[in-house]
């Protein structure tokens, strides 16, 4: 996570003016859950080094993106952390200020958007987050067939597709481990009518605390955040890459457009912090 918190801080110091002195929320980030990707972690540390306060925001990805295009004509937020596809309809409503952090040369093409607008920090394998001693004694699902088994019937939990980057990503994946492709979704379709059949809980903000409080014993989720529950909190958690397969999905950083004025302010402090960092 060391590169999520290098590039969050040059995002940081590149949105405010030179000498200026931290106040309550200095920088307002989008889309930056403490339970999800370590944010809470990450935002500690740029407030320990920089003495910059952002304050946690649980919006998702989709939500994100509505209220930065809703407050276009007069910008509340600083930073928007996405799900790649959020970050290229942010491009394309044309919502974002390009930046380009130190070592942006570095990131392969295909992680980044060739003019800066935005840039991949981190990704996730999408599986299934499962906390073992919530399942009642029943095995741990091995594949995402498993999911529409009576067994697993009001278990199962996913984000809204609609919503969430995430929920989006979990359909994608399924809809592609059964055969579909972007012109056939109807793997995926079929498959969530019948997991309906199940009683799934369907959320539209992060559920990381759910799954760790037993409250949804699966979670269609990334690796990062399992991995975290696995080694770091009380009790069983597993992270499983179900059998039929499954996706890679990037999240990038952006700079919400605030206006021409403002931007070689901006890049001259993140030009100055890449000269002493």
């Amino acid at each position: 996570m060391k590169a999520v918190r290098f590039v969050l801080a040059l995002l940081a110091l590149s949105l405010l003016a030179p000498l200026q002195s931290a106040k309550a929320a200095d920088v307002v980030c989008y889309n930056c859950p403490p339970e999800w990707a370590d944010w809470a972690s990450m935002l500690k540390a740029i407030k320990a080094d920089l003495n910059y306060d952002i304050p946690h925001d649980n919006k998702n990805s989709g939500q994100a993106l509505a209220q930065i295009l809703a407050e276009k004509s007069n910008p509340v937020g600083d930073i928007g952390y996405f799900g790649v596809t959020f970050g290229m309809k942010a491009k394309a409503q044309d919502a974002l200020e390009p930046y380009k952090p130190a070592h942006w040369d570095e990131v392969a093409p295909g992680l980044k958007d060739p003019d800066g607008y935005w840039t991949t920090i981190h990704s996730g394998t999408l599986g299934l987050f499962v906390n073992k001693d919530a399942l009642g004694g029943k095995p741990v699902p091995a594949c995402w067939k498993d999911l529409l088994k009576p067994d697993y019937r009001g278990m199962v939990g996913y984000l809204d597709p609609s919503s969430a980057a995430v929920g989006y990503v979990g359909a994608v994946a399924i809809n592609l481990a059964l055969g579909g492709s972007a012109a056939n979704f109807d793997p995926a379709i079929n498959f969530f009518k019948e997991l309906k059949k199940n009683d799934p809980i369907v959320p539209k903000q992060t559920s990381y605390a759910r799954v760790v409080s037993g409250e949804m014993p699966i979670l269609l989720d990334y690796d990062f955040n399992a991995y975290r529950a696995k080694y770091s909190e009380k009790g069983n958690f597993e992270f499983v890459i179900p059998c039929e397969g499954s996706v890679v999905f990037p999240y990038r950083l952006s700079i919400v457009r605030q206006g021409a004025g403002d931007l070689d302010q901006r890049l001259s402090a993140a030009g100055a912090f890449d000269r002493t960092a």
